[in-house]
């Protein structure tokens, strides 16, 4: 009987222990650890962090290591002149591009500034900027053969290469070909220079800077344009940073600086 007892007095006490504890007030420090407001703009978020997180691949002249290990590039001194009016310090991140709005999303990165192509799923998928660049995809052979291709029905007997979810790749596949995806443009190039492929199809751009008399790459051309694009940057989904940027973009055009760069690179800025 006296063990019941006991039995019966500890549930009663373990019971008036959990209704204290139940109604126990929340303490300021459980307030001020609270999630915070999911609404507020990715504007602030990258503000408060002090530094925008930029989503690259090493792709010449856009973004590229110098002889010192550094990011150097058009599109790197771009972001790092847009950080600057924005109150932070731009950091560069390679991706995998054929993730990058899975990257973006996730929060890994801020943003994709790397020569990207405005294309429909970019679109769809990111909250882009104004064009700031023009460029084409172009074919890339060996420098003694690539005369003998003027249009895309001269290469049916070609075997492609191009970097995996590039502009590249679907400018092949769109001219009814198929290729071997790799990782990234300087692969293709790799590729193509080794023999493994007859051609690949790259930006205009890095063709022109990678390619040719002084390059690591002189056996190799440039040559057939198969589509004519314009390269922007991609912000998260309703990002307010896309409109304060495209401000940034114009003010950089009106005081010259940005055509400045452009000259540096020899690339064609975008109307």
């Amino acid at each position: 009987m006296k063990k019941l007892y006991k039995a019966l007095a500890l549930v009663f006490a373990l019971a008036i222990c959990m209704t204290a504890c139940s109604q126990a007030p929340v303490s300021d420090d459980s307030k001020t650890s609270a999630p915070q407001n999911s609404t507020a703009s990715d504007l602030d978020y990258i503000k408060d962090k002090g530094e925008m997180i930029v989503g690259i691949t090493e792709y010449e002249p856009m973004n590229y290591l110098d002889d010192k290990g550094e990011w150097t590039g058009f599109d790197t001194e771009f972001a790092q002149m847009v950080a600057e009016k924005l109150g932070v310090t731009a950091k560069f991140i390679v991706i995998d591009w054929d993730g990058k709005i899975m990257e973006l999303d996730s929060k890994a990165i801020d943003c994709v500034w790397n020569g990207m192509t405005l294309t429909d799923e970019v679109k769809n998928g990111m909250s882009c900027t104004d064009p700031y660049v023009v460029n084409a995809q172009v074919l890339v052979m060996p420098a003694d053969k690539i005369d003998n291709y003027k249009s895309v029905e001269d290469l049916k007997d070609l075997t492609f290469v191009a970097e995996s979810g590039s502009a590249g790749e679907a400018a092949i596949q769109d001219a009814g070909y198929s290729c071997t995806a790799v990782t990234t443009q300087a692969d293709c190039l790799l590729e193509v220079s080794s023999g493994a492929a007859d051609a690949c199809v790259i930006d205009n751009t890095m063709a022109n800077a990678m390619t040719g008399e002084g390059t690591s790459y002189a056996d190799l051309k440039p040559g057939l344009a198969l589509t004519s694009e314009d390269y922007g940057i991609g912000f998260r989904k309703g990002s307010d940073v896309t409109v304060e940027v495209n401000k940034i973009i114009k003010e950089l055009k009106a005081d010259g600086s940005l055509q400045e760069l452009a000259d540096k690179y020899q690339l064609t800025l975008a109307e």
